[in-house]
């Protein structure tokens, strides 16, 4: 780790401290040793504590009165409700994005998509969540909507360990590339309403890689699924 050099704020150790939780370097539940990262940063406790408040405000980090802060262990019922919510922003970004979008925009996008199957068939797993997301930013963004933006960055940070998780099925990864493939071709038919179905369900089967990935108590999860 590079030590953070006095000028950055605050707001520079918050995202070094994301990095550690999102690649799963701080595991959740796992207490945060202030004394440790102040250390490996080269900064004062100040700025560290101002980083946690702003990474408990998103959700990542749970303070714990006198006694510090913990990664938060996500529930299934968290995570599924803001995938819920997450789902019907990306669903509305899909059915704004076809009436908006570009030919020109269309076309980066599949092109994008083309990259990302190269990787699929490949097993190149970091590099596919690479472009995977950038095919999902690209959606959002030709939804010409800030506030739509907004309030899917704020919820998808809170996620985003579970939804890139490095531990993936091959039938969950297959589904995966299948609901891409159906995305696509709705987009090129600008189907608004069958792009926006297709990426409010494309969430569903998240669930089943947070499992996998730890993120969720398995105990829950098991529950949730027999109740």
């Amino acid at each position: 780790m590079t030590k953070i050099q006095p000028r950055t704020l605050y707001r520079e150790v918050a995202d070094r401290i994301r990095d550690l939780i999102e690649h799963g370097e701080l595991a959740p539940g796992e207490r945060i040793s202030e004394k440790q990262l102040c250390e490996n940063f080269g900064v004062s406790r100040t700025p560290l504590r101002e980083a946690l408040k702003v990474l408990a405000s998103e959700g990542l980090v749970e303070l714990l009165p006198n006694r510090g802060a913990r990664v938060k262990q996500l529930t299934y019922k968290m995570v599924k409700d803001t995938y819920d919510l997450m789902g019907a922003l990306e669903g509305l970004s899909g059915e704004l994005a076809c009436q908006q979008i570009s030919d020109e925009g269309i076309a980066a996008i599949c092109a994008l998509h083309e990259r990302m199957l190269v990787h699929y068939h490949n097993r190149e797993l970091p590099e596919y969540f690479q472009v995977n997301q950038r095919i999902h930013e690209s959606l959002l963004a030709a939804s010409n909507n800030d506030v739509l933006l907004e309030m899917y960055n704020n919820l998808s940070q809170r996620v985003k360990r579970v939804r890139y998780s490095k531990k993936m099925t091959d039938s969950y990864w297959r589904r995966a590339v299948q609901d891409h493939e159906e995305m696509i071709a709705a987009l090129k038919m600008r189907d608004s309403k069958r792009l926006g179905q297709v990426l409010r369900d494309h969430l569903c089967n998240k669930l089943e890689v947070a499992s996998i990935a730890g993120v969720i108590d398995d105990g829950e999860t098991r529950n949730a699924a027999n109740s």
